[in-house]
């Protein structure tokens, strides 16, 4: 043996370190063997479920994860359950495979998260609403403190997808298919590799709904030259809801270029879609431009009809930065108007049974309101609904086309806030004239008190007349009313409501008869020749006044002064039960005339009135209460009439006649 070889048992240290690096070297490559032999990703679904789970505030689970490592990493996790919150059974949601390509690469160059592609297998989603309006799908999202760059995401590609949504707050239940399908090679998805669509069907606010949306599955890496494409089509019951258009930046809503086109028979219906309170309409059609900015929601540029009445206009929905109710301001204008398809403001059944676009429940409604005895709106204002927004609008009506209405235009400005109802003011054109409205509408304890204020501004008698198509006439008249009332509809307000109205006219106008339309009533001819006026005379004074008490309206004075005779007038009219009770009667102003005339008995119901010559009997017992007296002359007007047509005035000397107990002869 060589002496120079040291045995086994007495090597050197260095030696001994190099064995042992080799066996510690020799353990980390069957480590490592073994690790590759044996590697599970599966290892990190309790890590994978903690952090999904902290994410959604909903327990997350999943059976398998898989993992492909490179410059472009591919995650896929299989059979992956959302849990649903306490009180709700089974589950949120259900996912049979979901993959996801990370550009790891592109993280390391600029710190952006990329995820290029998701691919989601059979996504199935249960969405509930219990009655109390709590649901299952708000998922409370966990806020992220970290001031890294937000993540991308290209490509989504969904197959097989469903949705159960159940909401009873809403009276909803529908179903969803959703999955991705190649883009069309033409139109607003040309520059898409493939396209999502969602369809619907079901029930929404107890009515049947359908809906079909397609959109581009590139989500958020796009390029601003090519927004973000959007097709939707809705049909909720009778209204339908159509946008089409591109969004520049898809995650806010912003630089959208949509064109939304609404129709239906009743934009109240639009309520259930937008939350926001808007009255009774006839069938309508509008089209315009949507778009988001600044918590604002705009429809610009809209055009269209409502019943028979074009409309066009902007409307601007604001959301509060802090929360509360949205601000709603419209500027809005017709060219045309037909003022029955406003009628629902008034709580009435807007437009006519020849109003076009009108379904056949649509056309029986309106005629059910035609047949309908009374004459005063009895719908009420939703106060409730109505308080979930402020309003702010102002409306112009450039022409009114109803044949029978002494109207020209009209021109609205209405404000609603918290509830509080304004219109200031409400303006009608008559010829020359004004009918000048100033209302406002203070709601306490859920109920309306109303205060109104309306002034007849030199109304034009040739344009009032010109309604009836029968009489001509020509003057000008003037006069005011005013009204305090409480109660939520138009009918409660002027059936329990206080007030008055007073209007006049001086010489210069002339009449062919009287001052309302007495063609188509009863015995049209046989009143004329009863208040023994000629086919056509001159006015010399009109005045009238007329007080409101607990909805109850009576006669304080009713002159008609011609060259010829004073037609008279009292009687009451009671607004609660919509009935008349009048009397109208000549007085002569010379002898040429004879005795007095047969009066005239104005009865029935306001929207139905019976005007007839008195009976024998009654016509007796009235003509020896005029001789006496009865009526007085309405001196308390004279400084009123006076302020409005002069010192010098024909209404004067008429009253003053009367005051002296004789007929007054201007002739």
């Amino acid at each position: 043996m060589d002496s120079n070889v040291p045995s086994p048992a007495v090597q050197t240290p260095a030696r001994r370190r190099r064995i042992l690096g080799l066996e510690i070297l020799g353990g980390v490559i069957v480590l490592i063997l073994l690790l590759l032999f044996f590697w599970n990703w599966d290892w990190f679904i309790p890590l994978v479920e903690t952090d999904a789970s902290s994410t959604l505030g909903r327990k997350v689970t999943l059976q398998h994860l898989h993992v492909r490592l490179g410059r472009t990493t591919l995650i896929a996790a299989d059979k992956i359950v959302i849990a649903n919150p306490k009180g709700f059974d089974g589950d949120l949601a259900t996912i049979d495979q979901l993959v996801i390509e990370v550009d790891v690469l592109g993280y390391f160059h600029n710190g952006v998260l990329t995820l290029s592609k998701i691919v989601v297998e059979r996504p199935v989603a249960n969405m509930r609403q219990l009655p109390d309006g709590t649901n299952n799908y708000r998922l409370k999202l966990k806020s992220s403190t970290s001031k890294s760059k937000p993540t991308q995401i290209g490509n989504l590609y969904i197959h097989n997808g469903a949705a159960s949504v159940v909401m009873a707050k809403y009276k909803t239940n529908m179903d969803l298919t959703i999955h991705t399908e190649a883009a069309p090679a033409t139109g607003i998805f040309e520059n898409d590799p493939n396209i999502l669509v969602v369809t619907a069907k079901g029930t929404y606010a107890k009515q049947p709904i359908t809906g079909n949306f397609k959109g581009g599955a590139l989500l958020s890496l796009r390029d601003p030259a090519q927004p973000y494409p959007v097709d939707l089509h809705i049909a909720n019951g009778y209204t339908t809801v159509a946008l089409l258009g591109t969004i520049e930046q898809p995650m806010s809503f912003g630089g959208a270029k949509l064109k939304l086109t609404l129709a239906g028979q009743d934009m109240s219906d639009l309520f259930q879609l937008t939350n926001i309170p808007l009255p009774a309409t006839p069938p309508y059609s509008l089209t315009g431009h949507l778009d988001y900015a600044k918590n604002t929601i705009r429809f610009d540029n809209f055009v269209g009809r409502v019943g028979s009445s074009d409309l066009e206009g902007n409307l601007d929905e604001t959301h509060p930065i802090s929360g509360g109710k949205p601000l709603v301001t419209a500027t809005a204008a017709s060219h045309r108007v037909d003022l029955t398809d406003l009628g629902g403001f008034l709580g009435a059944t807007p437009g006519k049974t020849t109003t076009p676009g009108q379904t056949a429940a649509t056309k029986e409604k309106v005629a059910a309101a035609v047949e309908n005895p009374k004459l005063l709106p009895s719908t009420p204002i939703n106060l409730p609904k109505l308080n979930m927004a402020n309003f702010e609008v102002h409306y112009t009506g450039e022409h009114i086309i109803n044949k029978n209405v002494p109207l020209d235009n009209v021109v609205v400005n209405l404000s609603i806030e918290d509830g509080r109802i304004s219109l200031h003011p409400l303006d009608f054109a008559v010829g020359t004239g004004t009918i000048t409205s100033n209302i406002d509408l203070r709601p306490v304890h859920n109920v309306l008190h109303t205060t109104a204020n309306i002034e007849f501004r030199r109304l034009q008698l040739a344009r009032l007349m010109a309604s009836t198509h029968t009489f001509a006439g020509d003057g000008t008249v003037g006069g005011s009313a005013h009204l305090i009332a409480t109660g939520n509809t138009v009918a409660a307000m002027l059936g329990h409501g206080d007030g008055g109205m007073e209007l006049f006219m001086s010489h210069g106008g002339n009449i062919s008869a009287l001052m309302v339309d007495l063609a188509g009533l009863q015995a049209g001819d046989a009143v004329l020749s009863a208040l023994g006026i000629p086919t056509k005379t001159n006015i010399q004074c009109l005045v009238s006044d007329f007080t409101l008490s607990k909805g109850q309206m009576d006669t304080k004075a009713l002159l008609l002064a011609t060259p010829e005779a004073n037609i008279l007038g009292s009687g009451s009219a009671n607004l609660t039960a919509e009935t008349l009770n009048l009397q109208l009667w000549t007085q002569a102003t010379h002898f040429s005339i004879g005795s007095l005339s047969t009066p005239i008995n104005i009865h029935g119901t306001l929207k139905h009135p019976s005007v007839l010559p008195a009976p024998g009997p009654l016509a007796a017992r009235a003509l020896p209460a005029i001789g006496l007296g009865i009526l007085f002359p309405p001196l308390a007007l004279i400084p009123t009439i006076r302020l409005g047509l002069g010192d010098k005035n024909a209404c004067d000397d008429t009253l003053q006649s009367l005051r002296a107990g004789k007929p007054h002869n201007p002739g």
